[in-house]
């Protein structure tokens, strides 16, 4: 292979990487300052590089991806979350926060699920202590505990402070017995277990680091415009389909007839195709498989060979330069290459990082542009390493320190050769590394020394990178880069012949599948709930396709998400816009909100995932055992049951009570309810004017209205009640001459009230507070016949002597007896 001239050849050593004479001079860091890569000069029409436009920019035909295919018949379980693994409560007046994760909650729910597994080996440690319930006979020891008693106990106990969680008296036997044993025994194997697989989850949480490279891949078909897509799909990803897909400039993608599919024995973590001397290969890795096929002109896969990784697989490539060769990794530190003539070798292996140590057993493997040279990745750096070559030989191409200006704590994610031959490619020698921070482009003549740096800005981890051949000639390539929570972007990347690798025009951001959910009918909210937490999915897969057209480009993008859901979305290439020309703007039409309300029926008939964890339920059975045997009579059992059924509110009806009475309706208010008229009045809003009327018809004209007068004393009272009652016996007629003792006289008539308010004029002057002590003094003086006024009693005294049983039965003995009583109070 010729390199270009502009490079100093001396930079090229012979023979075995790391085994020649030249000195080693990639650990000096001045490297960064002292060395660059020249820029050619155009010799001549052959050389010169392209014109390449600065304004490149790709305008999606709607605002976001639409789905492609049916969402599958199998639940999506998110899994485990952050909220799931860390700890409620919280430390307080913490400087640094800091996760914690909840070892407790965690070993607590697993001695729930799994106690069988849990406390089978405790059994015959305790069986002293335990009656079982074949066993007769009553012990009378404390240390014997009933297990059918206490099965059934912890059968209706609710964790968490549920209301009807009660602790018995065998409970705590059980807890005082077990509790030595328990919390030596589980505590400390099963906690050791449980803190591992934490940690672990916890650092998948961070960084799932099983679906590097994509799960989704584009197999050209017979013409530029025809091809398949290969994906996993099904609730636990382990069946392969091929889906046939055609593509037009001025459509959507048609999807052609339903997919083959093909079942394997784990999930599918990464799918990679190649097409070498016009042979398309297909490779798959799931996490202790790797398998290779081989498919044909029409679209059908032929199975080629299938490996077993005992300690687990991390990655697979396939080589750019003989057909059917295939690189896997392992999680041990091996890298091994299989090919059709020599089978699987072992080329290289080292359980320790390359650089510094890292606890991550990742390990990645690509192929260079030397067929016999590969590249080995860890979390740390990246290796050439020679095949041919004695063991332990190799060189570093790059490493993460200062002199890639790396920041602390940056990790490698993911390499990619990107050398590919052609009339319009890049360098062969150049390779894409991707970190959590930055993007980096390396050279394997330039080691160590990275030509290009980018700072992406994903706030995810760049896990998915698909390098694309230019749209038309004389324009860079597109590069994809995907992050693990969807987020998309679109660089170009320009440097064929001898220039040196540049990025061409800002960077795009590409909408992403949750930037779709404008385009769905708005739901219930545990619907639009589902339908987020779906459109949410971590990315698995990208796949991207450049149909050649005579006119606009047409880049056909596909996404495949954790739920095995795949999105497609168009973008068009603008030419360059001008300084005024506004911004074009995407718009839902009417076919895709049509293909997303499709989508989205499909998707709520699919029952939801069971939960990973539930509470178990109260047991009523000990409670309600005395009400089972009895046979309730009528239909209040029928209907209760039928409303618990529908789940809508009890009615009365539904117990078998009869109806209420309604009652009377009130009496509507007559002219001279006086509260009535008042509250009318304030209601229309002329309370001022009903008060001055009433002040009026009270005064009368020309009159002012009269003040009770306070009196203190009780004998200004009783003075003038006397003077009162001796004007009424003056006005008075004679009396009767037939008169009869007051036993046997007959009871006047009842007067109406309107008589009683008339009759209580006496009492006109006498203040509120002293006309009830009036009445009960009036009560207690005897009747006398001869007086006038006596056959003129109040009713109202009669109503309140009446209401007082005592006051009645004295105001009847003093009558009866016929003598004066001695005044009291000095009167």
């Amino acid at each position: 292979m010729d390199f270009p001239s502009s490079l100093p050849p001396s930079l090229f050593t012979t023979g075995p990487l790391g085994l020649s004479d030249v000195p080693d001079v990639s650990f000096m860091c001045s490297w960064r300052d002292a060395l660059t890569l020249p820029e050619s000069l155009p010799q001549g029409p052959e050389n010169a590089a392209p014109h390449v436009a600065k304004g490149l920019l790709w305008e999606p035909d709607t605002p976001g991806p639409l789905p492609l295919l049916p969402p599958g018949p199998d639940p999506w379980d998110p899994g485990v979350t952050a909220q799931d693994l860390l700890f409620r409560g919280g430390y307080q007046f913490r400087r640094q926060p800091q996760a914690v994760l909840d070892v407790t909650e965690q070993l607590s729910r697993f001695l729930w699920d799994h106690g069988d597994i849990a406390f089978a080996p405790l059994g015959k440690l305790m069986l002293e202590n335990f009656k079982l319930e074949g066993a007769r006979g009553r012990s009378k020891k404390k240390t014997v505990v009933s297990v059918k008693r206490l099965l059934q106990d912890l059968g209706g106990h609710q964790p968490w402070g549920c209301p009807w969680a009660y602790l018995s008296h065998r409970q705590r036997r059980f807890s005082i017995l077990g509790g030595p044993i328990l919390s030596t025994s589980v505590a400390s194997l099963l906690g050791e277990l449980l803190h591992e697989e934490l940690a672990l989850r916890w650092e998948q949480l961070l960084l799932d680091d099983a679906f590097t490279g994509g799960a989704l891949a584009w197999v050209p078909g017979r013409t530029p415009r025809a091809g398949q897509l290969v994906y996993p799909a099904g609730g636990a990803l382990d069946r392969l389909y091929f889906q046939k897909v055609s593509l037009t400039p001025g459509s959507e993608p048609r999807v052609l007839g339903g997919p083959g599919h093909i079942r394997l024995r784990g999930p599918v973590r990464q799918v990679v195709t190649r097409t070498v001397q016009g042979e398309a290969l297909l490779a798959v890795r799931s996490d202790y498989h790797c398998a290779l096929w081989k498919v044909s002109k029409q679209g059908q896969p032929a199975p080629v060979q299938v490996l077993q990784v005992e300690k687990g697989a991390t990655g697979i490539s396939l080589s750019p330069h003989l057909p059917g060769e295939l690189a896997i990794c392992s999680r041990s530190g091996a890298i091994c290459l299989w090919t059709p003539q020599d089978g699987l070798r072992q080329i290289y292996k080292d359980p320790e990082t390359l650089v510094f140590r890292d606890p991550s057993p990742w390990r990645w493997a690509d192929f260079t542009a030397h067929p016999r040279v590969l590249t080995v990745g860890d979390r740390t750096g990246v290796k050439m390493v020679d095949t041919q070559g004695p063991p332990g030989c190799g060189l570093l191409l790059f490493r993460g320190g200062a002199e890639a200006s790396c920041q602390k704590g940056e990790r490698v994610l993911l390499t990619q050769y990107l050398g590919e031959c052609g009339p319009e490619c890049l360098y062969p020698t150049l390779h894409l590394i991707c970190t959590q921070f930055s993007l980096y482009l390396v050279d394997e003549r330039l080691p160590l020394v990275p030509l290009l740096k980018w700072n992406h800005g994903l706030p995810s981890a760049p896990l998915l990178a698909r390098l694309l051949p230019p749209p038309r000639s004389g324009l860079p390539r597109p590069l994809l880069l995907a992050g693990q929570g969807g987020e998309l972007q679109l660089l170009h990347v320009a440097g064929e012949g001898a220039s040196t690798p540049r990025l061409a025009g800002p960077p795009q951001s590409l909408p992403s599948r949750s930037d779709s959910l404008s385009a769905f009918p708005l739901l219930e909210p545990k619907s639009q709930w589902r339908l987020q937490e779906r459109l949410k999915a971590p990315a698995i897969g990208l796949a991207a396709a450049i149909p050649p057209s005579a006119s606009t480009p047409v880049l056909s993008l596909f996404q495949l998400s954790a739920a095995g859901d795949i999105f497609h979305q168009r973008l068009h290439l603008q030419g360059e816009p001008g300084p005024d020309s506004p911004a074009p703007t995407a718009s839902w039409t009417p076919q895709a909100t049509a293909s997303c309300s499709r989508w989205l029926k499909a998707l709520l008939e699919v029952p939801p995932a069971p939960p990973v964890w539930a509470a178990p339920t109260f047991s009523h059975r000990r409670l309600l055992g005395c009400f089972e045997p009895q046979k309730a009579e009528g239909k209040a059992p029928e209907g209760l049951r039928t409303a618990m059924a529908k789940g809508r509110l009890l009615q009365p009806r539904d117990l078998g009570l009869l109806p209420t009475e309604e009652r009377a309706p009130a009496p509507e208010p007559g002219p001279e309810d006086e509260l009535s008229e008042r509250l009318e009045a304030a209601w229309e809003g002329q309370a001022a004017a009903w008060w001055e009327r009433q002040r009026g018809s009270g005064s009368g004209p020309g009159k002012q209205p009269k003040r009770h007068k306070r009196r203190t004393q009780l004998s200004s009272t009783f003075s003038s009640l006397s003077g009162r009652l001796d004007l009424s016996d003056a006005a008075s007629p004679p009396p009767s001459p037939e008169r009869t003792l007051p036993e046997a006289r007959p009871q006047p008539p009842v007067t109406p009230p309107s008589q009683e308010s008339t009759q209580e004029l006496w009492a006109r002057g006498v203040p509120s507070e002293r006309q009830q002590t009036l009445r009960d003094y009036m009560a207690e003086l005897p009747l006398r016949g001869d007086a006038p006024g006596a056959a003129s009693v109040p009713s109202s005294q009669t109503s309140s002597v009446r209401a007082t049983p005592s006051r009645q039965r004295a105001a009847v003995r003093s009558g009866s007896q016929l003598h004066w009583k001695k005044p009291r109070m000095g009167f």
